[in-house]
């Protein structure tokens, strides 16, 4: 089943919702039009058809290969990155001043959705590069910047972040992984991390690592890391290449999916590592990091539940199964396609507002990391608010829909989904861990209610609602969006409700909040997505009223319609788990379960 890349999706958020033509007066968009934007999409779809889907099933197949610390890809899987690399992809956001094309965040991420959707595996390696990048760019010296930055722009080198060890995931404090400072700017690094995707392939000629460690002599806890670089092979002064560093894989580990990127056990000997900022601040250095791969995560999962929904339309056409209880509709044939069953079009459906309200989402929220950088004070730090308040609700929120949307879409199959014939397997093992790694899902509802949601004074959360409130008063009306509308304000006042809850309960037991944050999150997620929907809702509308006949615009009304009939009232049972606290979660002695 071949993969369609969402370019006309993505280009009717980009222009008709968001408007990207209005931002000409933003850094970074100065050069930008919506022919120019449709002209990359229409490139990059071709680009993740033709070479990168291609690959997908074989190399989930075949796998990466170990061999006394060389580790090779899938057949293929190199020269589609190298062909990537030659294109100019990786380098499409990144920074002209290091070799990049300085598009916008927002035209990245949508290229984004296009790989992750063909391969969710095969863009894990550029998409590791481009989060060790962002970290070094934001936090390294000049000179650091200088050396590497502009292969890893371009995706010549490799790049990674390296946090997990076998006695530490979440808990970072516990971090054993050390580093000896040589007096002459440099460090030895010596340690073992786990889990670190793209840790070492054959795809380019260097990987850069961005690895946390503890000083010698520094404080225990998290306090006391720092973030050092460490390349695979050490650098000339002239940009040459020169001997291996004291850093190798280990091994390989054995998993449920994404079996084309290789996921690494890494071995520090004391390898020669520069740090990246300053000494203990590594936490702070490693979270722009960590920020990038959030929202690469939340864009993975959300793109293999788009291209599960694909597969999962595909086989229904094609599946010919019993007769529709309203009478036949293909009297010619054995039986009707199983599209005329009403629970086959539920799940479905399900699967398409999922989808087409998380594209959205993620393009919206990488709108808000272009207007960051705008010389207006109170723009830049509204975006940025937004940001911090909305990484851990895109991430968490879009993973776990998109691993609901890959298992309906296996239901869709039925048998065949079981078996791996068809895709739906390898899109739900895919899908699966992209809800575990980059901070699991309940740590992101953590962060949200503990760290995101008091920050400022609420000041992030207050300028939303407030947002949402303008949007509801400018659109309330009558006609066919007002149902849109609505919906978004009840699901609106169910989110502040849920708010003061945990503003009047979490701090009076710190278990109520943490009971209530999952709950919560994804009541958050519904009221982003109803935000959205109301959005394309409207944009959609003002073209049929204009008298466009594009089907395009009644099928987004449709889709639309479901997500407010049958998806955003589960917005009420989130309210009332919420607000029932931790008392029932924790009354039960450990030795109990």
């Amino acid at each position: 089943m071949a993969y369609k890349a969402p370019v006309r999706d993505l280009t009717f958020i980009l222009n008709e919702v968001l408007e990207i033509d209005r931002y000409t007066n933003q850094p970074g968009f100065e050069d930008i039009s919506s022919d120019l934007v449709g002209q990359i999409l229409e490139e990059g779809a071709k680009f993740a058809e033709e070479v990168i889907a291609p690959i997908n099933h074989s190399g989930d197949k075949e796998g990466c290969h170990w061999d006394n610390g060389v580790v090779t890809g899938p057949k293929g899987w190199k020269e589609a990155y190298q062909a990537m690399v030659a294109a100019g992809w990786p380098a499409l956001s990144a920074d002209p001043a290091y070799g990049g094309q300085g598009m916008p965040a927002v035209v990245g991420m949508a290229f984004g959705q296009f790989t992750a959707g063909a391969s969710a595996a095969f863009s894990m390696y550029p998409g590791l590069t481009a989060g060790a990048y962002a970290g070094i760019h934001a936090n390294a010296s000049d000179e650091l910047k200088a050396k590497y930055l502009p292969k890893m722009a371009t995706g010549e080198w490799g790049g990674t972040m390296n946090l997990t060890e076998p006695q530490c995931g979440t808990d970072l404090g516990m971090v054993r992984t050390k580093a000896v400072p040589q007096g002459d700017g440099t460090y030895k690094i010596t340690g073992q991390k786990i889990w670190i995707s793209a840790g070492e392939h054959d795809f380019a000629d260097n990987i850069i690592h961005t690895v946390l460690a503890r000083v010698e002599g520094a404080p225990a806890g998290i306090k006391g890391l720092s973030l050092f670089l460490v390349p695979k092979v050490m650098v000339n002064d002239d940009g040459s290449l020169g001997e291996r560093n004291g850093v190798q894989c280990a091994g390989l580990e054995h998993k449920m999916g994404i079996h084309g990127n290789a996921t690494c056990v890494m071995s520090y000997d004391d390898a020669t590592g520069w740090l990246i900022g300053e000494e203990g601040r590594g936490m702070n250095n490693m979270f722009v990091v960590m920020n990038e791969a959030r929202l690469g995560t939340g864009l993975q999962g959300l793109a293999i539940g788009a291209a599960a929904y694909q597969a999962a339309v595909q086989f229904a056409h094609d599946r010919i199964q019993g007769r529709s209880l309203t009478g036949p509709k293909n009297p010619d044939g054995p039986a009707d396609s199983i599209m005329v069953h009403p629970d086959v079009r539920r799940m479905l459906l399900e699967a398409k507002a999922f989808v087409e309200g998380g594209q959205a989402f993620i393009l919206w929220t990488a709108l808000q990391a272009d207007l960051e950088k705008s010389a207006d004070e109170a723009t830049a730090q509204k975006a940025k608010d937004y940001m911090g308040l909305l990484t851990p609700v895109l991430k968490a929120y879009l993973t776990d829909k998109g691993f609901h949307v890959a298992s309906l879409g296996m239901q869709v199959h039925g048998g065949s989904g079981y078996t791996e014939h068809f895709q739906a397997s390898q899109y739900l093992r895919d899908a699966r861990i992209t809800m575990i790694y980059e901070g699991t899902n309940g740590i992101q509802a953590l962060d949200l209610v503990g760290r995101k949601l008091p920050s400022q004074g609420g000041r992030a959360i207050m300028s939303w609602f407030a947002d949402i409130d303008a949007f509801v008063a400018d659109n309330g009306g009558e006609g066919p969006v007002k149902p849109f509308v609505d919906g978004l304000a009840d699901a609106k006042k169910k989110l502040q409700e849920g708010t003061m809850w945990l503003m009047q309960n979490g701090m009076a037991n710190p278990d109520n909040a943490a009971g209530a944050s999952t709950d919560y999150l994804h009541l958050f997620g519904l009221t982003a997505l109803a935000y959205l929907w109301a959005q394309m809702a409207k944009a959609a509308q003002a073209q049929i009223d204009a008298g466009s006949t594009d089907p395009f615009y009644v099928t987004k009304m449709q889709t639309g319609r479901y997500f407010v009939e049958r998806i955003l009232p589960d917005a009420a049972p989130h309210l009332v788990k919420l607000k029932t606290g931790a008392e029932v979660l924790m009354q039960m002695p450990a030795e109990a379960f």
